[in-house]
């Protein structure tokens, strides 16, 4: 493969997908998007089953500011939310209702019928069932098909980003700033590595949670792109914040599994195993509503004080059986399939890693500290989250700022290809052996433990001192691994995995305040909810940041 294009997408989510929309208006653009899965629908997005925030009735730009700044813990940056709330409504309704038709549910009336989530004030948030990131992301790959200027390559893994830094010919580059031209990519189905060249390339990756044991992402959620973002010198910000999520389906064969919240949403409530509803004693203002973190934590400790396997959330005691299985399809077969009846059963669910709220630093256009390099989505820190994402605004945030990125590219003029011959093809070194098997499994299970014990939901200065230990050595063992090792999507995705695992247990321990997501037992902390004063005046302008 080598492919010289106008912009390179890497991810093809919600928001490498709005990017990729957005750029293909010029019809003499040419957009190449690439995507690790040889399904591009197979994203993190797919996996959302909650819904994305839009405008809500009686709803307003100013409420949804103030509710995204509360329930991030007093880290969330003004100015970035106000963006989005400002724009993100408008945007699900020009993008995703008109431009690829989906069909959010409607009432009897023909009226969108929203809901309200975790830390939300007001009935906002759009659904289709308990598939909203489903239908979404069909909808929006349907729609990248039919454009000619648009070109899918699905099955390509990213290895690393080319830059004049670290890849160009002329050896005076290194004084120049760093400026992104593209990616070197491997082919899944052919073993060979190739390159794309671009003036201008968008990562839209997402996440890194599969270097937890337990998580609700699918197994592409590595950090490749925070990953290769890292390798080529753009700042990456809040790593320590990962949130978990509270509510993961406990039953034997069903890892993985998350239990929206809009469950709680429409009025479920966490029961212990006993049948004591203890959510109000962390939170007495938002009970089972509470902000993430808070909730997640406060299963966390009642597992721990009273030895339980799981707590319980009770659905049954809050909707009629008959609504249960039209609201919640996907949920209400998975437990079938299980032998977990929830129109009269309580669901047992446990934490387990759900959404990075740290990433590449970006500004309110997506754009990183390399230069001609965009990151959107959850691979980007965009200051929206702060210490703990509001819930469904995850979309949202993808879906404005691909849109802004895309808007932004367009635009520019000082985004100018590098000569070809500047940049060399990828390094061919000794083929070396097939990755061993075995040797890839028992690393990965290694990071995955050591994160989920001590780089999970508590943490403390001796756990995460052991962890940057033990590491450091993994990552001496993994990177002459790789560089010994014939290279496959496997080998590429451990490395990865080490090196965003390391990029969060230092952050981590560098942060000695407990905040939102991120739980230090060896810090003082004024309350346990994490819930912070959002009193005062909200931001009103569009500041760009």
């Amino acid at each position: 493969m080598a492919i010289e294009t106008d912009v390179l997408i890497l991810g093809s989510g919600i928001a490498g997908a709005a990017a990729a929309l957005r750029l293909a208006q010029d019809k003499q653009r040419q957009v190449t998007l690439v995507t690790r899965e040889h399904d591009p629908e197979e994203t993190n997005t797919r996996y959302a089953q909650g819904g994305i925030i839009a405008r809500g009735v009686s709803d307003s730009a100013d409420l949804l500011v103030k509710d995204v700044l509360r329930a991030g813990a007093g880290l969330s940056f003004p100015a970035a939310v106000r963006v989005m709330a400002e724009e993100g409504p408008a945007l699900v309704q020009s993008v995703l209702q008109e431009a690829v038709g989906t069909e959010f549910d409607r009432g009897a009336d023909g009226r969108l019928n929203f809901t309200r989530e975790g830390a939300q004030s007001i009935e906002r948030v759009l659904h289709v069932g308990d598939t909203t990131g489903r239908d979404i992301e069909a909808a929006l790959i349907a729609r990248l098909k039919t454009l000619p200027n648009v070109s899918l390559y699905p099955g390509y893994t990213g290895v690393d980003l080319i830059t004049s830094s670290h890849h160009s010919r002329d050896p005076l580059d290194i004084y120049r700033p760093i400026t992104c031209h593209g990616a070197y990519l491997l082919d899944r189905d052919k073993a060979k590595i190739g390159r794309v060249l671009a003036p201008a390339t968008i990562l839209a990756t997402g996440g890194f949670c599969r270097i937890y044991r337990h998580t609700t992402n699918p197994p592409g959620a590595r950090g490749d792109g925070l990953a290769m973002a890292y390798r080529a010198g753009a700042r990456v910000i809040n790593a320590e914040y990962v949130q978990f999520h509270p509510t993961t389906l406990a039953l034997p064969g069903a890892a993985n599994f998350l239990v929206s919240e809009a469950v709680r949403g429409e009025g479920a409530q966490l029961l212990t195993p006993e049948g004591r509803h203890f959510m109000d004693e962390y939170s007495p203002e938002w009970g089972d509503l509470a902000p993430r973190d808070v909730v997640s934590r406060a299963i966390h400790e009642e597992m721990l004080e009273h030895g339980y396997p799981h707590v319980l959330l009770d659905l049954a005691g809050a909707m009629a059986p008959e609504n249960i299985g039209e609201r919640f399809p996907g949920i209400h077969a998975t437990c079938l399939q299980h032998g977990l009846d929830i129109t009269s059963t309580p669901i047992p669910v446990v934490p387990a890693a759900h959404y990075c709220c740290g990433g590449v630093q970006v500004d309110s256009w997506g754009r990183s500290t390399v230069q001609g390099l965009y990151a959107v989505g959850e691979v980007s820190c965009t200051g929206v989250h702060g210490a703990n994402r509001l819930a469904s605004a995850s979309l949202l945030e993808g879906l404005v700022w691909g849109d802004r990125a895309g808007r932004d590219i367009a635009t520019r003029e000082d985004l100018v290809p590098l000569e070809t011959e500047n940049i060399p093809p990828w390094k061919k070194s000794s083929p070396g052996d097939a990755a061993d098997p075995v040797l890839l499994h028992r690393d990965t299970a290694n990071i995955q433990d050591l994160m989920w014990l001590y780089v999970g939901l508590a943490r403390n200065g001796r756990r995460l001192g052991r962890a940057l230990k033990e590491l450091n050595h993994l990552w001496g063992t993994i990177d002459e691994f790789y560089r010994r090792t014939r290279l496959d999507d496997s080998l590429i995705g451990l490395r990865n995995m080490a090196q965003v695992a390391w990029l969060v247990t230092l952050a981590a321990r560098h942060n000695r305040e407990s905040r939102g997501t991120h739980y230090r037992e060896d810090a003082t902390i004024h309350e346990f909810a994490g819930l912070y004063d959002t009193e005062g005046p909200l931001p009103s302008a569009l500041s760009e940041f």
